[in-house]
């Protein structure tokens, strides 16, 4: 119990909002088109809780291995860098974690197919298995994709497209192209989270060989990436509002732009360890995005 705290601290609880943005979108668009499933949703919640803290450890344990966690990284000082926990007990924990992600996301597939054998379910399990695969392959081992540039890639596909697409086919067993559209726009903002985080380690990550976008495209240029991001999650969902239009209503997640003008002002003029503030800023502000969204296409 004593070791409780670090291992809470590890888990980064400040990453959680973020990674369930994608299942509250595609759960509450499901929801207006009306399909719902309560236990799924839960289950949904817990697999989702589950691989954002396994991807935590992994990502604490393979910056670890790398040299990347040093006295010159600008972040929180990590629970095993700082000789709190061991690597051992780091090992057991990633473990434990592994196997919760694979018991919700097992559970999760039987509850919205009601089987393990058709193709719809199949497939899903063979999604949830990518993703423990690379939420683990992020910065661990020698071809970590973190360290090559793809993280990004990895982030968008996974916490948006997967986790948005993904709930909206467990609650309704179709898939249509507009999902695509706010899936996109949460996939583009929880990328920005992960390029505020690497602008701001950006010199550290340089000097350990860990090749970031910023890294590879430089401080400035990734100030102007991450205003495509932002700028390109807006319009995603705004098409998607568009054409399913069925009130003022439909367009209630366009409160939150004064959010995100305020966030790359503060992008624009800072850089190191004040930009870590913006982490939770913009991880909040893409939950209240998504929030904002899927009770919109509800009340209208």
């Amino acid at each position: 119990m004593k070791k409780l705290k670090y291992y809470i601290s590890s888990f980064r609880l400040r990453t959680l909002p973020l990674s369930v943005s994608g299942i509250l979108l595609g759960s509450l668009l499901a929801y207006a088109s009306g399909s719902f499933n309560t236990l799924c949703f839960c289950l949904a919640i817990g697999t989702t809780l589950s691989l954002q803290i396994l991807s935590n450890l992994a990502n604490e344990l393979g910056d670890l291995q790398k040299g990347t966690d040093n006295e010159n990284r600008l972040g929180p000082i990590r629970s095993v860098q700082s000789g709190a926990l061991t690597v051992h007990e780091f090992y057991k924990v990633i473990l434990l974690f592994v196997i919760l992600s694979l018991i919700l996301g097992i559970w999760l597939v039987f509850c919205a197919f009601q089987s393990l054998l058709d193709i719809s379910g199949i497939l899903m399990l063979i999604l949830g298995g990518a993703a423990i695969i690379a939420a683990i392959k992020y910065t661990v081992g020698q071809n970590a994709y973190g360290y090559r540039g793809l993280g990004d890639l990895f982030v968008f596909l996974f916490f948006g497209l997967l986790s948005t697409v993904g709930s909206w086919f467990l609650m309704t067993h179709t898939i249509t192209l507009g999902i695509f559209l706010p899936a996109t726009s949460i996939g583009l903002l929880s990328t920005g989270v992960l390029n505020m985080n690497n602008i701001r380690d950006i010199e550290n990550d340089a000097n350990c060989g860990k090749r970031t976008i910023p890294v590879i495209l430089g401080q400035k240029q990734a100030k102007i990436y991450h205003f495509y991001l932002i700028t390109g999650a807006i319009a995603a969902t705004t098409v998607y509002a568009t054409c399913h239009y069925n009130g003022i209503m439909s367009f209630a997640f366009l409160l939150t732009i004064p959010l995100f003008i305020i966030h790359l002002k503060k992008v624009f003029r800072s850089s190191g360890r004040v930009l870590d503030s913006q982490l939770r800023f913009l991880a909040l502000t893409t939950l209240l995005f998504a929030l904002l969204t899927g009770f919109g296409q509800i009340i209208s």
